[in-house]
């Protein structure tokens, strides 16, 4: 189940990917996975970040930022594991921000197994990619946000419209936030 790979100046442990037809995906906080998009404003645009499960499609935490540096991703994913626990898996692309030492360092020191996409192959991260569809379409897209603050504050209600009543059609008519912790809970017993 994997072994070392080299991308640049990083070296990281690989895990077979969570997409593949071999892992089964059947509780929260198995896999998790995350990406940055840009969201367009009324002048100019800013990055967001999200971390996502993929078993319930919750969004466990999210970051806005208006420079694609590190730090916006670092503090989502801690953010994440400070409220919902730890992972098995994480995925994601090999961008620079889920490639550097910061971002990576978190995740081996909670012993997260740390799964990368290959490159150009989004599909390989498809929940996330459809939250991206999902919330440009529902919310991004109709509203042309005049600043920072208002876009923080409107993909806060969007985030929690989409994880407490949002039905999705994969999870049969549930919403993420039932789906995590119905599962969460069955698991517990």
């Amino acid at each position: 189940m994997g072994g070392l790979k080299r991308n640049e100046d990083f070296t990281y442990r690989t895990v077979q990917n969570p997409g593949s037809t071999s892992l089964i995906v059947d509780r929260p906080n198995q896999v998790w996975a995350t990406d940055v998009t840009y969201i367009p404003m009324a002048r100019g645009f800013v990055y967001l970040v999200a971390i996502m499960d993929w078993h319930s499609r919750k969004v466990l935490s999210w970051r806005v930022s208006n420079t694609l540096d590190t730090s916006f991703c670092v503090d989502a994913l801690e953010e994440a594991i400070e409220t919902f626990g730890t992972p098995e898996i994480f995925n994601t692309d090999q961008g620079s921000q889920f490639t550097s030492e910061d971002f990576t360092d978190v995740l081996k020191r909670h012993g997260v197994r740390i799964s990368m996409d290959g490159k150009g192959r989004w599909v390989d991260n498809v929940f996330v990619e459809r939250l991206w569809r999902s919330v440009k379409y529902e919310d991004v897209y109709l509203k042309a946000y005049e600043s920072i603050a208002t876009a923080r504050a409107s993909l806060g209600r969007y985030f929690a419209f989409y994880n407490t009543e949002r039905r999705h059609q994969s999870l049969d008519r549930r919403t993420p936030d039932s789906v995590y912790y119905e599962s969460a809970a069955r698991l517990a017993a």
